[in-house]
């Protein structure tokens, strides 16, 4: 395969509807994910900066040519068409979503004008999706989803393609966690990928969800596990006065842990989530049993909402942080730790510089256990230490990119921290990189 079949170049050959048979639309190798970006970017009405959530990247290929690419990203939260058309609770939509996934860009390349060819890749990427997603997530996919903007198109490749019109949204988008209107309303279009994708959905009884497809698949809440949990979250201080409590602080911070997990986005769902959890899951997070019922309570929306308000934050992180980590050394095989440096997104300050954060998280459970704030008038290399300083990673595996690849890092990650490092070795490192080259790896056994 072409290296450099992501950069835009003309067709070697002409490309008509002749050559639709010997279209490929495949997931992206790791080496043209910048080029995909990069093409997004720039051709994309959209613009492009990253995808939300789990997500996939595809690329069709024409006789050698790059023709179109595809994103796939996380479901919307929540949309009213798509919602009353499966006809799910607002507990299984939390649970669920994940079984979704959203089309969030389609992009035919520039000078790429071949009928029918939308419809064909669209055809020809959904027969893969849902396996390709197992292979990288570690579960199926029910429902394809996509919003099509219908003052710029009809959506008609879509319905080519056998995808369901459900309607109009009401022009609101969200961003931050808070939705916005943006007056642009758009047509949703859905496409199961099971006959019976709807029903599976809405069902509480259906099977697939009870083996291992709840959206705590990667903690597996067990009887020690939440012992744990609440061991960890006794060590945050208890805002409230003592006089009037009826829910003990752990509990309620465990109930909003789950069910922020479960999709929760506002103290209403949580309040909720807690409202339909099961009486057994209740009593391992340590909620009061009425003794007029003999059945477990969970806290109301109130008091989740006074608790969040007033507990301190940066405690109840570094606790969520220590127990994550805990159960990733417990599990099977070694632990991997990644180091990535964001900027947060609309947190511009007085001098016009977004705040920046560096993040160690846990590879397999993509779950965040420490963050150091970067100083804006350095980069991400000082801000290790005192991330980690107080994190025990000890047999772990830290990767991280090749910023990271100096001798003060590794020396750090080896003798302060006992644990490995796997970094990857560019031009800011040209002697060590010319000594490897050296090597000739390709000769060495895999």
């Amino acid at each position: 395969m072409d290296k450099d079949i992501l950069v835009a170049k003309p067709p070697k050959t002409p490309l008509d509807s002749t050559s639709l048979k010997s279209l490929i639309v495949r997931p992206i190798l790791t080496e043209e994910r910048e080029g995909w970006d990069r093409q997004m970017a720039e051709h994309h009405y959209l613009g492009f900066r990253s995808i939300v959530g789990e997500s996939l990247r595809y690329v069709a290929i024409l006789q050698g040519q790059c023709v179109a690419l595809v994103g796939w990203g996380a479901a919307a939260f929540k949309t009213g068409p798509r919602d009353q058309w499966i006809g799910w609770t607002t507990q299984l939509q939390w649970q669920r979503l994940r079984w979704i996934a959203n089309n969030v860009r389609f992009l035919i390349l520039p000078g790429i004008a071949i009928p029918n060819l939308a419809s064909k890749i669209l055809a020809q990427n959904i027969r893969r999706l849902s396996k390709d997603w197992q292979v990288v997530h570690g579960h199926s996919i029910l429902l394809a989803e996509t919003f099509v903007d219908s003052a710029r198109f009809k959506g008609t490749c879509y319905r080519a393609a056998g995808w369901i019109e459900l309607g109009q949204t009401r022009g609101y988008g969200r961003s931050a966690g808070q939705y916005y209107c943006h007056g642009k309303p758009k047509t949703i279009f859905v496409l199961p990928l099971r006959p019976e994708a709807r029903q599976m959905l809405s069902d509480h009884t259906c099977e697939l969800f009870k083996k291992g497809g709840s959206s705590m698949i990667s903690i597996g809440l067990n009887k020690q596990k939440a012992a744990s949990l609440l061991e960890h979250l006794m060590r945050v201080k208890d805002p409230r006065k003592l006089q009037g409590i009826r829910h003990k602080k752990m509990t309620i911070l465990a109930i909003v842990i789950c069910a922020i997990l479960c999709g929760a986005r506002s103290f209403a769902a949580i309040s909720d989530w807690g409202k339909n959890a099961s009486q057994k899951t209740l009593a391992r997070l340590g909620c009061r049993k009425d003794k007029r019922t003999k059945r477990y309570i969970a806290p109301s929306e109130p008091t989740v909402r006074r608790v969040m308000q007033t507990i301190d934050a940066v405690a109840v992180d570094k606790e969520i942080g220590a127990w994550m980590l805990q159960q990733a050394q417990r599990s099977e095989g070694r632990a991997t730790l990644s180091l990535d440096g964001k900027t947060l997104r609309g947190s511009a300050k007085s001098g016009g510089k977004q705040v920046q954060l560096l993040s160690a998280f846990l590879a397999r459970e993509g779950a965040v256990i420490a963050q150091e704030q970067i100083d804006s008038k350095s980069n991400e290399i000082p801000a290790v230490a005192p991330m980690l300083q107080e994190v025990d990673i000890r047999g772990m595996v830290v990767t991280a990119d090749a910023l990271h690849t100096q001798k003060g890092f590794a020396e750090f990650i080896v003798k302060e921290k006992k644990a490995d490092y796997v970094l990857t070795v560019k031009d800011n490192q040209p002697s060590l990189k010319n000594d490897i080259q050296t090597l000739q790896l390709e000769g060495f056994p895999p």
